[in-house]
């Protein structure tokens, strides 16, 4: 067991959780681009709000910067005077006054999760001519840059998460974000997924935000107009077929035209040995644990997906695990013990990975080339391959055809 111990998957990933996903094994570091640790907070956006968090409702203030509202006038008229006076001195040299660039990420941090709800952007804090700009849109003004918020609300219901927000120039602040949206007016309801950086830029002029520059990781052609930016949107319609059943929870910090860099949370599964990584004998076996075959006699409900696990480093390596997810509401304290010697009980804990997703059935060729496939685009990431690699099956193959096999 020790390919799953818990030191071995201790903030690595060894398992997916989406469509048919093979993976590899990286350190954190490695996945977030060689970032050191003191950036590993701001890019993952865990627990990363800083300053931001205290930040209370925002205003422009005439002098230039931002002001907490209801922050108490305690120093009355003359220093609220003498404060304008001196910040009106340090625009006159240095354009906007020394602080200012601070507080607007920290606002950036309070607005923009508001993105998509009901609330909105503040919009007070953006010039008139505001440019917008993403591969395929693109917009001069305040107006049409809220307009392209509402129809995205209204047409795909995004889940907008902020990862990070730093300062990347004089007048420049850019945010990570992964962003989900679901085309729920098309029959099959699809799920596009982007990640990227949005390059917000200050007019020194007026303090307010003039530009929103949004770059996709999924593409290399991030210019308006990019027919490359199209094809991803298109190629993500495509129809899948997926079990309604529980799957292991996870957050995709970076989504690249191959690959995604994905977070799992932790899960409790039952294993048992297997022949190959594409192969599924002691299948029932495992299966048998979830439908009763435990010392309680105790049936709990099915999940997705099934996971196999080279015990090697080739697909082709013999032996592997096969795995089943048990349902959140399991606790590995509370379980029964396996009647079959072989089934094992395994606590996974949080852990990264880098997956590769792809439809159809996965022979034990198919996987050999997806593998080649992930570790090309690792390689040319900066990334490396660590120790063992896993795929995951969403759907029955006997109730299933192969072209929608997740």
């Amino acid at each position: 067991m020790a390919a799953h111990s818990l030191s071995r998957t201790f903030a690595v990933a060894t398992r997916t959780s989406c469509l048919f996903a093979l993976e590899t094994e990286c350190t954190r570091s490695q996945l977030l681009l060689g970032a050191r640790a003191s950036q590993l907070r701001g890019f993952r956006g865990v627990s990363a709000r800083g300053k931001g968090e205290s930040l209370g409702k925002v205003e422009f203030g005439r002098g230039g910067m931002l002001r907490r509202r209801g922050s108490g006038g305690g120093d009355g008229k003359r220093g609220a005077a003498q404060a304008e006076s001196s910040t009106l001195e340090k625009e006159k040299k240095k354009g906007l006054p020394e602080g200012y660039m601070e507080e607007m990420q920290q606002f950036l941090w309070k607005d923009l999760v508001h993105l998509f709800d009901e609330q909105g952007i503040d919009k007070s804090m953006y010039d008139d001519k505001v440019e917008f700009r993403d591969p395929i849109t693109k917009y001069d003004s305040l107006n049409g840059y809220l307009i392209n918020i509402t129809v995205l609300r209204t047409v795909f219901r995004p889940i907008f998460e902020l990862h990070s927000v730093k300062q990347t120039g004089p007048y420049e602040i850019t945010t990570r974000w992964t962003m989900t949206m679901n085309f729920w007016i098309v029959l099959w309801q699809p799920q596009l997924l982007f990640t990227g950086v949005s390059i917000m830029r200050v007019n020194p002029e007026t303090g307010k935000f003039n530009a929103h520059i949004d770059r996709w990781d999924s593409i290399e052609n991030n210019e308006y107009f990019s027919f490359e930016g199209a094809k991803d949107v298109i190629r993500q319609m495509q129809y899948f077929k997926q079990p309604d059943l529980e799957t292991p929870e996870y957050k995709v910090w970076k989504r690249t035209a191959v690959y995604q860099v994905r977070e799992y949370e932790p899960v409790v599964m039952v294993e048992t040995d297997c022949d190959s990584i594409a192969g599924s004998n002691n299948f029932n076996t495992v299966a048998g644990y979830i439908f009763g075959k435990n010392e309680k006699g105790e049936k709990m409900k099915m999940t997705t997906p099934v996971f196999t696990e080279t015990t090697g480093s080739a697909p082709s390596a013999s032996g592997a695990k096969l795995q089943i997810v048990l349902p959140s509401s399991c606790k590995s304290s509370e379980l029964p013990a396996p009647e079959v010697e072989d089934v094992k009980i395994q606590q996974m804990d949080k852990r990264v990975a880098a997956v590769l997703r792809f439809n159809g059935k996965p022979t034990l060729e198919v996987v050999e080339e997806k593998k080649k496939i992930l570790e090309q685009a690792l390689k040319k990431d900066g990334l490396k391959m660590k120790g063992t690699f896993g795929l995951a099956r969403y759907n029955d193959p006997g109730q299933t055809l192969p072209i929608f096999m997740v």
